[in-house]
Order: C-alpha cells, then structure tokens, then sequence
C-alpha cells in the first residue's frame, strides 16, 4: 500500500512538472521538438562516424556540424534568394492584366489584380522586417537546437533505458513499433521530401529557363518549397503560369508550360527520386499526411509541418496495434 501510494505521488509530481517545465519553456518548446526529430534522423549517420573509428562525443559533434551547416546552406540562400529575387516575381504576375473578370453563365465577378501584389509585397517586406527583429532570439535558439542534437546524438541510449524503466516490460513492443514508426515518418519528412524537392528544384529551373519565362529561378524556388505540400505539390506553380499565360492571351505558352511543366516537374521528380528511397519509409498514405501537415500548420504554425504527421502517423500505429490485439484476444477466445 505504502509503495503504490508513493508510486501515485510521484506520478502526481512528474506530472505537476512536467506542466510547469511546458509553461516555462513554451517559448522554446518548439527548437527542443525540432531537435529531436533531427537528431532521430541523424543518428545512424553518427552511429556510421562512431563505426569508423570516431568517438562517441567527436562523432556527436561532427554529426551536429553537419546537420548545422547543412540546414544553414539551405535556409539562408532559400530565405536571400526569396528575398532578393521578389521583383523577378513581382514581375511575372505584374504582365497580367490590371483587372480579370471571371464569368460563369450569367454571373460575372471582377477581380483586381494590382491590389493583390500590392498586399503581397508589402507581407513580405513585413516578415522581412519581423526576421530582422527577431534575429537574436533566432541566434539564441540556433545554439540551443546544436547543443540538443549534440547530447542526443552523444548519449542517445539514455532515453530508451529511461522509457524501458518506466514502461512495463509487456509494453516494450508496443514502444518498439512507435519508435519504428516515428523513425520512419521522421526520414519520410526530411530526407524523402527534401530529395525531392530538390530535384523539383533543379527540373523546374530547367523546364521554365527553356520556356523562356522570366525570374525562372525563383518561380523553381517556389516549386521545390511547395514539394513538401503534400497532394498539392508543385503542379500549383504550373497550372498558375499556365493561366497567367491564357489570359495575356499566349495560347502556346499555357499549353506548352501545362504539358511540360506536369510532366518533368509536378510527376517526373516523385516518379525517379521517391521510389529509391520509400523503402525506407513507413508508408504512410498521402490523404493522411495531407491531414496531418494542414492541420499542423494551422494549429501550430512551421512547427506542425513535422509534428502534425508525427501525431498522424503514432495515432495510425496505435489504431493498427489495437486492431491486432483485438483479433489476438477472438482468436483465443476461439
């Protein structure tokens, strides 16, 4: 009696500050699950150093290194490149005429384009000015996110042993199939839908230079990023050129944009990259995905682009493992 009642008031107290180490940290509680999930992802690459004769703290450290500069490569140009080539997309919507007037039977209804590009260039030169603000916050959470992926890639048993004590050895599969499917959603997110935005990237740069459309490099840009919308996808980028180009009257640019744009950049860069890599993945379906990253998004901002998926993804094993134990116990019950 004495021992469970000490197990319920130490429950009570892990609980208890659990919530005040939430209210505390809210602030930083999206950098602290965004390490996590890198480090997730980056442990065999540390676990690959340590096998090649690197210690545990120097492997931890270039792992870290690398996931550092590699996410900075790819941020910062992305972020300068969006930036520095708006006037390029500014003037390709600017070509459109000044008011477009959709008709469907008998109703007509006008649409102003001009005020539209204005609000958007001024949206942007606000976040630019917001980033700016912000940097040093931004700085204090960059060396916060490096020093946690840092001890997790150093010491990453510590977690399994502390889940293991805590957990009943009867639940260890069920924390087994989560830690497979979590690992599996993880690499489906960044290095899956990464590669293929990438190479998006580089065909969408290539399809629009050859069409001859201009500020075809940021319009690539804007396809690669919309690779990680899934369903979506950069075919958005394509079907918008393409009635840009109806309604300026270019007949042979929208046809020529919609067939080539589909087919090497909304099909061709999923059809050759992801397949080579799906295997490692947990195969989770798009409609699922969809709903996850939508509804991460808009509850709780860039954050929820992974976390969103991740509950999806958990709550679709744990579905799947109830399902399983359910027909376990009428098999036995027969």
């Amino acid at each position: 009696m004495v021992t469970r009642r000490r197990t319920y008031v130490l429950a009570g107290l892990l609980v208890l500050t659990g919530c005040l180490t939430t209210v505390l940290l809210a602030r930083v509680l999206s950098t602290i699950f965004f390490a996590i999930t890198v480090a997730y992802v980056l442990f065999p690459v540390s676990e690959w150093l340590g096998r090649h004769g690197l210690n545990k703290r120097l492997s931890a450290a270039v792992t870290t290194g690398i996931a550092f500069v590699s996410g900075t490569l790819i941020v910062v140009p992305l972020g300068a490149v969006l930036y520095l080539r708006r006037r390029d997309l500014f003037t390709f919507f600017q070509q459109l005429p000044p008011m477009v007037t959709l008709e469907v039977g008998e109703f007509s209804y006008p649409v102003e384009i001009a005020p539209t590009l204005i609000a958007a260039r001024e949206t942007l030169t606000a976040v630019a000015v917001d980033l700016a603000a912000e940097s040093p916050v931004l700085a204090l959470k960059a060396v916060l996110f490096s020093i946690l992926v840092y001890a997790m890639l150093w010491r990453p048993q510590a977690p399994k042993k502390a889940v293991y004590r805590t957990v009943p050895a009867s639940y260890h599969e069920v924390v087994n199939r989560l830690h497979q499917r979590l690992r599996g959603t993880l690499y489906a997110i960044y290095v899956l839908q990464a590669a293929t935005a990438f190479g998006t990237f580089v065909v969408a740069w290539v399809v629009f230079w050859l069409l001859g459309y201009q500020g075809a490099f940021a319009l690539a840009v804007v396809a690669g990023i919309l690779q990680f919308v899934p369903v979506i996808g950069p075919s958005v980028v394509v079907l918008t050129i393409a009635v840009a180009d109806i309604i300026n009257g270019n007949i042979t640019g929208a046809v020529l944009v919609t067939i080539f744009g589909l087919v090497f950049v909304g099909f061709l860069p999923d059809a050759v990259i992801r397949p080579k890599l799906a295997r490692y993945t947990t195969g989770l379906p798009a409609s699922l995905y969809f709903v996850g990253f939508t509804g991460g998004v808009l509850t709780l901002g860039v954050i929820g682009f992974i976390a969103g998926p991740v509950v999806i993804a958990l709550l679709v094993e744990l579905s799947s493992l109830l399902t399983s134990e359910r027909q376990g116990d009428q098999q036995r019950l027969t």
